[in-house]
């Protein structure tokens, strides 16, 4: 026997004995009531599963009854079933939360529909996402195997996100490791790619893809006009799945004119990446042409304090005269001060909004237990960006912008992995810090984890000293020092770093919307 529970409301309930008796024959429970009084009443007597009720009934209406029935139990499904088609009672209903909304003479097998979509959901929609996944394991296990274009890269590597996202609440947490391991895989492949090819992207290779220092050019700079403001907001650290997390958010504003991927520079660090993005340029071309502006791993302060003036320089050399203001929000304080004065950039032509949350969220979840707790694995980390931006300054400034007619553009500077296999690593003390790279001179370490770029002006990145090189953890490694190993270790795995070579690091949304 079903231990499925239906409650019945409506005042011609014996008109509808074929029906109870079609669902009583798939075995499931159904008490009839034949007054929206009635039925309030046997719901404090007794629990359900589901409710039909009737909208048009003498006495308390089906409305004022669903009214009733969610205040008493508000998690409590109910089905609206009514010959009218009156546009208002539709609204009234949906407002109030109903589960489905059936239009009469509905016939037995629309109600077991009804039944199936609301109770039955999850293990339905897992068993199908579990089938469809299984036939695409294979065709993404063949594509894998052939890729060989960062186009290429960029699609599978969605492919995969996507799925990741449809597998993330199934029961068969069996298919869940399997792509996981898939995408271990893919990174593996991907690495090797990123090896042979990187250095070839430069020079004006026609080959190339975007990357940070081409994406102003390219790809922000088509998009600002005249004839409507621009809001251009960098989420620091933004993975493509946490972009995928928050995106139905945004749409309740904007609509999405395209969404393309981009491929961050090495490293993926902000000081190099976002300095790029903002300059035009790249990290050695930087500190040659603005030695006045950029500082080296080595050097004290902050490295991404002058972004404002390499956007200014760029917008020079490119010869553009717009109207452009630069924010970087570090807090909520500053977020809520420049949400609170948005309507004032209605006049200009480029607004820049540089966001750190997400950032900061990753360094929270190497120094705070709690966040930890919190971002245990991929999806609570899709979790925790999406409640953060739901709440967020940043979805204040893009309703404002959409109400004021900005186009949106939204990107970041590189993604982020949570690291797990650690490398040892071997430099003097003056070796940069960042976990997912190193750079200095006289470095020892482990090869088959490692991309390494001992002459780094083969991929346009500046010299310490003549004989500085980079080295760049592979997948989901991180570097590690002999000393204190053990501890270390400990303290860093299952952390989100960033610098290294991985897709979720180097492969990132850049997306260009319009207001509804």
């Amino acid at each position: 026997m079903s231990n499925i529970k239906i409650l019945w409301v409506d005042d011609e309930i014996d008109l509808l004995k074929p029906h109870i008796l079609f669902l009583e024959q798939k075995n499931y429970d159904v008490t009839k009531c034949q007054s929206g009084t009635e039925a309030l009443e046997v719901l404090d007597e007794d629990n359900f599963d589901i409710v039909f009720l009737d909208e048009n009934m003498p006495g308390l209406s089906g409305i004022e009854t669903l009214s009733e029935i969610k205040e008493k139990k508000d998690s409590l499904p109910v089905v609206m079933i009514t010959k009218s088609e009156e546009e208002y009672i539709m609204e009234e209903a949906i407002g109030s939360k109903i589960a489905d909304y059936l239009i009469k003479p509905v016939n037995p097998n629309q109600i077991l529909l009804s039944l199936k979509k609301n109770l039955d959901n999850s293990r339905l929609v897992s068993e199908k996402t579990t089938s469809n996944y299984q036939q695409e394991f294979r065709k993404i296990a063949m594509d894998m195997a052939m890729v060989n274009s960062f186009e290429e890269w960029a699609d599978l590597y969605q492919r995969l996100i996507y799925w990741e996202i449809q597998l993330e609440d199934i029961e068969d947490t069996g298919m869940f490791e399997i792509l996981e391991s898939q995408k271990v895989e893919a990174n593996s492949q991907f690495c090797k790619f990123i090896d042979k090819n990187y250095p070839t992207w430069f020079g004006g290779n026609s080959d190339a893809p975007i990357m940070s220092h081409t994406l102003f050019k390219e790809k922000v700079l088509p998009e600002i006009s005249k004839d409507q403001p621009t809001l251009f907001v960098v989420i620091d650290n933004l993975r493509y799945d946490q972009w995928k997390a928050f995106e139905p958010a945004v749409n309740n504003y904007y609509k999405k004119e395209y969404e393309t991927s981009y491929y961050s520079i090495l490293p993926t660090a902000t000081q190099y990446a976002r300095n790029a993005i903002f300059s035009g340029l790249m990290p050695s071309e930087m500190k040659k042409r603005h030695p006045d502006l950029w500082l080296d791993d080595t050097d004290e302060g902050g490295k991404n304090m002058n972004e404002n003036e390499f956007l200014t320089a760029q917008l020079q050399r490119l010869g553009l005269n717009i109207k452009h203001e630069y924010y970087k929000i570090t807090n909520e304080r500053s977020g809520k001060t420049l949400a609170a004065n948005f309507k004032g950039l209605k006049d200009n032509d480029l607004t820049v909004v540089v966001y750190n949350f997400v950032d900061m969220l990753s360094h929270s979840k190497t120094e705070m237990e709690v966040i930890k707790e919190l971002a245990s694995n991929d999806k609570s980390y899709r979790s925790l960006t999406q409640s953060w931006f739901k709440n967020s300054p940043l979805l204040d400034m893009i309703q404002q912008a959409q109400q004021l007619g900005f186009k949106l553009l939204i990107t970041t500077d590189h993604g982020t992995i949570n690291v797990k296999n650690p490398s040892k690593v071997i430099g003097d003390k003056n070796t940069s810090l960042n976990l997912r790279y190193k750079t200095g001179k006289s470095l020892t370490y482990e090869n088959k984890e490692v991309l390494a770029a001992t002459d780094p002006k083969t991929i346009h990145l500046p010299s310490i000293n003549m004989s500085s090189s980079f080295i760049f953890a592979k997948g989901d490694y991180f570097f590690a020092y002999p000393n204190n190993y053990n501890h270390y270790v400990s303290y860093y795995r299952n952390t989100y770093q960033h610098g290294g070579v991985s897709l979720e690091e180097m492969v990132i949304p850049f997306i260009v919307l319009n207001p509804r």
